[in-house]
């Protein structure tokens, strides 16, 4: 009686399915992720040195350089924001506001707006600026 010697046989790892669920992952967190984009208007945002980051759930609100006001992507008139914006703020929940305003927009119409997001509801309004250079 004689053994028989066994072929020695090579065992690969098949790494396919690890490429696989690495695309499928990488799929998935591009789908998922959320992506904040400002609305294509040419705004010149005023400077502060004391600006910080804000929220990227925040809902925007926009004033252009000729003192027209933009919601969620549509023109919308200084005394309908309080009604629109209220909605917005109980779908989101999350109460901060974020106005978006050139920095040739007077005053006045700034503070009308910042106003009417806070009788709107909002627990807290900011207005987007851009950080001075050399600071920090």
């Amino acid at each position: 009686m004689r053994y028989r010697e066994r072929e020695e046989t090579q065992q690969d790892i098949d790494i396919s399915p690890l490429i696989d669920m690495v695309f499928i992952l990488l799929i998935f967190f591009m789908v998922t992720a959320t992506f904040v984009k400002d609305m294509d208007l040419e705004i010149n945002r005023p400077k502060a040195s004391s600006s910080t980051l804000s929220s990227s759930k925040a809902i925007r609100v926009y004033i252009d350089a000729s003192g027209d006001t933009f919601l969620d992507g549509q023109p919308i008139r200084t005394w309908v924001i309080q009604s629109r914006l209220r909605e917005l703020l109980e779908q989101n929940g999350d109460g901060l506001v974020l106005v978006v305003t050139d920095a040739s927009v007077p005053a006045e119409k700034l503070v009308e707006v910042v106003d009417q997001c806070r009788l709107a509801g909002a627990s807290d309004v900011g207005v987007v600026t851009e950080q001075e250079a050399g600071t920090g």
